[in-house]
C-alpha cells in the first residue's frame, strides 16, 4: 500500500498537465528518478500536513514577544500554530516564523528579531520609535488583524485609521519600553513610578527567583502573558474602532456650531459626552481653527452639565485656560454666591473641570471664566 502511495505521488509530480493550483510546491523542485524521487514526493506531501510553528526564545519573557505571538495567532496563516520557545538554532530553524530571537530581520523569510547590531526599523507614517518584535509583527500583519477584529474588509478606510491609531496608542509604548526609549527628552528624575503598565504586568508573570523555573512552568506563565497582552490589544482595537472613531462626528458638529454657542467660538457644546480630545486636536489642525476653543460643555450621566477646560495637548494636565482660581475648590451655594451664577455644583481644586445643574448655568460659568484668571 505504501509503495502504491509513493508511486502515485511520483506520477503526480511528473505530470506536465497538472492543474496550476496543485503545482506550486511540486514544480519548484527538481526530482531525481527512482526511489529518491518517490521518497521526496512522499515527504513533501506529509510536510504540508505538519502543524505550523511560531518560534520565540525561552527563558525570561517580555511583553513584546508575548504580544507578537498573540498577534500572529490572529492571522489566517498562523491561527492554529504551536508556540515553540527555544534558543536552539536547529529548533528555531524548523519553525515557520520566528520572532524576538535569531538576530535576523528578514520579513520575506518570516524572521522578525530586533536585537541585532544595526537594526533601526521603524513603523513609518511619522513614527520614529525603533520597533520591538511586537511592532515588527504589527507592521507586517496589523491591517489583517485589525480588519478581522472589527469584522471589516481590509480595504475599508476605517481599518487603516484604526491600524495607525492602535500603533500610536498601544503598540508604540510596547516598542519604546522594550527598546529602552525614554518617553521624555530630559535627564530629570521621574517624579513618581508607575509599575501598572502592560509591560510591567507581563514582567511580573515570570517565575520569581525563588520559584520553580522549569521549562514547563515558564511555558505556563508565558501562555498567561500571551492571553493578557491579547485581551488588552483586542480591547484597544474594539474601543478605537467602535467607540472612539464614531465620536469624531460629534466633535465636528461642536466645532461647526461653536459661534452659535458663544460669539468668540471659544466654548464648545458637545451633543453628548464622548471621547473628544484626540478628535478636537486633529480637527483643529486640519481646519486651522483660530482662536482655539478654551472650554467644552457636555451633559453628564445624571443630567447635570460639565464645563471642562481644554488641555494643551490630549494627554496634558495643563490647560489652555483653567477655570478661575477664585472658584477652585468651592461648591454648591458658596460657589453660586461667589460666581453670581445659579445652580453651581463644583469647580475642581485643579481648575480643569466644574459643574452646573443646567446647560444655561454651565454656559454662564464658561462665559464668565473667559474674562477671569
Amino acid at each position: 500500500a505504501v509503495s502504491c502511495m509513493l508511486a502515485a505521488a511520483a506520477r503526480l509530480c511528473l505530470r506536465p498537465n497538472l492543474p496550476k493550483v496543485l503545482r506550486p510546491t511540486l514544480t519548484q523542485h527538481s526530482f531525481p528518478s527512482g526511489r529518491a524521487a518517490l521518497s521526496r514526493a512522499y515527504c513533501m506531501s506529509t510536510k504540508r500536513m505538519a502543524p505550523t510553528k511560531i518560534g520565540t526564545h525561552d527563558g525570561s519573557f517580555h511583553c513584546d514577544e508575548a504580544l507578537g505571538c498573540y498577534l500572529l495567532k490572529q492571522t489566517k496563516q498562523f491561527r492554529e500554530a504551536e508556540i515553540v520557545r527555544s534558543r536552539d538554532p536547529e529548533t528555531l530553524g524548523a519553525c515557520d516564523i520566528v520572532i524576538d530571537v535569531g538576530a535576523v530581520y528578514e520579513p520575506e523569510n518570516n524572521r522578525f528579531d530586533h536585537h541585532q547590531r544595526g537594526f533601526e526599523e521603524i513603523f513609518g507614517h511619522g513614527f520614529v520609535t525603533k520597533l520591538s518584535s511586537a511592532g515588527l509583527v504589527y507592521k507586517h500583519f496589523g491591517r489583517e488583524i485589525v480588519a478581522t477584529t472589527l469584522a471589516l474588509p481590509e480595504s475599508d478606510p476605517i481599518v487603516e485609521k484604526i491600524y495607525l491609531k492602535v500603533y500610536k496608542s498601544f503598540i508604540e509604548g510596547v516598542d519604546g519600553i522594550d527598546n529602552g526609549v525614554n518617553m521624555y527628552d530630559t535627564d530629570a528624575p521621574a517624579k513618581y513610578s508607575d509599575n501598572t503598565g502592560l509591560s510591567a504586568r507581563v514582567g511580573k508573570l515570570n517565575p520569581a527567583w525563588n520559584e520553580d523555573n522549569s521549562p514547563a512552568t515558564q511555558m505556563t506563565q508565558f501562555t498567561k502573558a500571551v492571553a493578557l497582552t491579547g485581551s488588552e490589544f483586542d480591547e484597544a482595537v474594539k474601543y478605537y474602532g467602535l467607540s472612539w472613531l464614531p465620536a469624531r462626528k460629534h466633535v465636528e458638529q461642536a466645532l461647526d456650531t461653536a459661534k452659535e454657542v458663544h460669539p468668540s467660538g471659544e466654548i464648545l457644546k458637545l451633543p453628548c459626552y464622548c471621547p473628544w480630545k484626540d478628535h478636537l486636536f486633529e480637527l483643529e489642525a486640519e481646519r486651522g481653527t483660530s482662536p482655539l476653543p478654551k472650554y467644552a460643555l457636555y451633559e453628564d450621566d445624571k443630567g447635570n452639565w460639565r464645563i471642562q477646560a481644554i488641555p494643551l495637548t490630549p494627554s496634558s494636565f495643563e490647560n489652555r485656560k483653567p477655570l478661575p482660581a477664585a472658584w477652585r475648590g468651592i461648591r454648591d451655594s458658596a460657589l453660586d454666591e461667589l460666581s453670581g451664577i445659579e445652580g453651581c455644583i463644583f469647580v475642581h481644586a485643579a481648575g480643569f473641570i466644574g459643574g452646573n445643574k443646567t446647560y444655561e448655568g454651565a454656559l454662564a460659568m464658561a462665559t464668565k471664566a473667559l474674562t477671569m484668571d
